[in-house]
């Protein structure tokens, strides 16, 4: 019998881990994990290279290193991240070849204290890409207001980007149209889109946890009917949204002239409330030409027990559009939930930078 894991593969579900560390590099993990759980891809981001650093994870060496040549902490940080990321997408690149850039990518993220500065973040993505130096790597951008314009100008320049923090269907939007105009961008100054790819980081748990609190105030049994319903609703309708947009002329148009989809990703996939299934957001979220980047836990559970079936979300929009409609009629504001939730996002990874930072310091200052 074929895995879960395999299943979820055949329905046309790219896996991505969540989680990057020097030693899971080093020992040979991330290989396995392509082998028996059908990791194609990887994302990052300032709390997983925190986690990572912070518990050690093989990286005395490269303090040490980064110590004897007086580099300041973000200098530090920026080497470590790079080399891991680099590392990583040669781990990856058989994939990369194997799918013509579709899969086998690694995703490093701008610094989050730059998530309202346009011209520092393309800047950085720059640096980063250059720095990496791997066909394969993906450039996490925020999906801030200033993140947009930041998204089209790297897209411009010829550089893939993974779109992060989005969680309502508005921004996602603006999201797409910014990397077709990026797309647009880089064939007018001669760059083949064709080796430029992106995928958009729809966030989906976060969308339930604060939905499901605000319902949890309100208390009415029709409030408490919708509860874990909101997070699986809107991804679904970003779905939706993916398919009318990417059919329309000016899209096709690109697309046609060898530019690629900026496919749908579902972020954030782990479940925070436990009496929620430990798979929910993959069982739910299952569609051709969509990616799920999972934390180790969820990937383990999904090739332990997952159920997949096929598409689960494509047959489901008008229930989806039944459950935000509902949500509205109950009180919920939802272009305030992901007002709220964009903050936080920017603000729990600016946070999570800053104690890599600290830890950084601290780990400099022990070699």
């Amino acid at each position: 019998m074929t895995s879960p894991t395999t299943r979820l593969t055949d329905a046309g579900v790219s896996i991505w881990l969540d989680d990057l560390s020097r030693s899971r590099i080093t020992s040979g993990n991330l290989i396995e994990l392509i082998t028996d759980r059908n990791v194609v891809g990887v994302t990052t981001n300032p709390t997983i290279f925190q986690g990572a650093i912070s518990a050690g994870e093989g990286y005395a060496e490269a303090i040490a290193a980064q110590k004897a040549t007086g580099a300041s902490v973000d200098d530090a940080i920026f080497a470590i991240t790079t080399t891991d990321v680099r590392d990583a997408c040669d781990v990856f690149r058989p994939i990369y070849d194997a799918t013509h850039g579709v899969d086998g990518r690694v995703s490093i993220e701008v610094s989050p204290e730059l998530a309202h500065d346009t011209e520092a973040t393309v800047a950085q993505a720059k640096a980063l890409h250059e720095t990496v130096g791997r066909d394969n790597v993906l450039i996490k951008i925020p999906a801030t207001k200033a993140g947009l314009p930041a998204i089209t100008e790297t897209i411009g320049a010829g550089i893939s980007v993974n779109v992060t923090l989005i969680f309502g269907l508005d921004r996602y939007a603006e999201v797409m149209d910014a990397y077709l105009e990026g797309v647009a961008k880089a064939r007018a100054a001669g760059i083949d889109p064709g080796g430029i790819h992106s995928v958009a980081s729809f966030f989906v748990s976060r969308v339930d946890t604060e939905v499901d609190k605000r319902l949890a105030e309100i208390g009415t049994p029709e409030a408490e009917a919708l509860k874990s319903k909101a997070g699986v609703a809107n991804a679904r309708l970003a779905y939706e949204l993916f398919t009318e947009r990417f059919s329309r002329d000016d899209a096709m148009a690109l697309v046609e002239e060898s530019a690629n989809v900026q496919r749908p990703l579902w972020a954030s996939t782990g479940v925070k409330d436990p009496d929620l299934p430990d798979t929910l957001y993959v069982e739910e979220l299952v569609a051709t030409g969509t990616v799920n980047t999972m934390p180790e836990k969820t990937l383990e559970a999904t090739f332990d027990h997952g159920v997949i079936t096929g598409d689960t979300i494509t047959g489901n929009y008008a229930e989806a559009h039944r459950v935000m409609d509902q949500l509205a009629e109950v009180g919920v504001d939802f272009a305030d939930v992901t007002r709220v939730l964009e903050e936080e996002g920017v603000e729990k990874f600016v946070k999570s930078w800053r104690e890599l930072q600290q830890s950084v310091s601290e780990a400099l200052d022990a070699a």
